[in-house]
């Protein structure tokens, strides 16, 4: 890296905050290519709509200003894991048409996250058992399987969940949706905290892996904040796509507004410890906060409209 003088006693270094922010907008540069190379391996899984530049570089940029501190190399596991979820998501959201095939999309995760190998057409099978192999590169992820595996059924559960929400929805009838309360529980579909997982395994220190549990925890608080935060974002493309949103659930934006406010305290609480114990995960997690609260102000992660 380029050096820079110091800053001057006045005040604020801009040089040095503009060096910051550039290299950060690098690592997601170089994110953002890995990620296209592994969807132009797979164009069954990533088709280009909506699997478009756009998303590449939404996703390299999330991952990227959650944690400035690390290489490129180490932030390879939480974007392929996010595009991981992306693929999931559309698959289950979009195309899948019956209970039947959202049961064996689920059913297929599961067995690959347990260590057998996917079948000989399952795609999306395939791209996770090639992200757990990159995952198997690191000891910690030997150690801690059930965690991920874990995980990983909570993911795809979630979004099966969702599904029979969308499928018993009645459009305008509030009464077929679920509460609030129940869409916030089922925030795995959000799949943020198996992102934070497969981060910590890849890249945490003794410090990280002693507390894993304490992590999963906020970060499981900080994915339901997402949840609303992409929510609050997106209603507008979520009512063109036929998606459940949490202002659908609600007769006030303002309930919404508030609960996530309330979230965002409790999330600032629980990271209180953590930044005595393992200070750079609590800042990774309030970054992710941070970021996703200014990035849905003008943009959403699907680049299609």
């Amino acid at each position: 890296m380029t050096a820079l003088p110091a800053a001057t006693p006045e005040g604020r270094d801009e040089l040095r905050d503009a060096q910051e922010q550039g290299r950060i907008c690098g690592l997601a540069v170089r994110g953002q290519r890995d990620l296209q190379a592994s969807a132009a391996a797979r164009p069954e899984l990533f088709p280009a709509e909506p699997f478009d530049t756009m998303l590449f570089a939404n996703i390299s940029l999330a991952i990227a200003f959650g944690a400035p501190w690390c290489t490129a190399e180490q932030l390879r596991a939480a974007n392929r894991t996010v595009l991981w979820g992306f693929a999931l998501d559309w698959l289950i959201d979009h195309r899948a048409r019956t209970r039947d095939e959202v049961d064996g999309l689920v059913a297929r995760c599961r067995v690959v996250a347990a260590g057998e190998p996917p079948a000989a057409d399952d795609h999306l099978g395939a791209y996770l058992a090639a992200l757990q192999e990159e995952l198997a590169t690191v000891p910690a992820f030997a150690a801690y399987r059930p965690l991920w595996r874990d995980r990983v059924d909570a993911t795809v559960r979630a979004m099966a969940r969702e599904w029979e929400w969308k499928a018993a929805w009645r459009p305008g009838d509030r009464a077929s949706l679920p509460s609030l309360d129940a869409y916030l529980d089922n925030a795995d579909n959000h799949a943020c905290t198996i992102v934070n997982v497969a981060h910590w395994l890849y890249t945490g220190d003794e410090a990280t892996l002693a507390r894993l549990d304490e992590l999963v925890a906020v970060s499981d608080q900080v994915q339901r904040a997402l949840r609303l935060v992409n929510d609050l974002g997106t209603y507008e493309r979520d009512l063109r796509w036929g998606d459940l949103n949490a202002l659908l659930l609600v007769e006030d934006r303002a309930e919404v507004e508030q609960r996530l406010a309330t979230l965002v305290d409790s999330c600032r609480r629980m990271l209180v410890p953590l930044r005595t114990t393992c200070p750079r995960e609590a800042d990774y997690l309030a970054r992710q906060v941070g970021f996703s609260s200014g990035f849905y102000q003008l943009a959403d992660f699907w680049g299609m409209s």
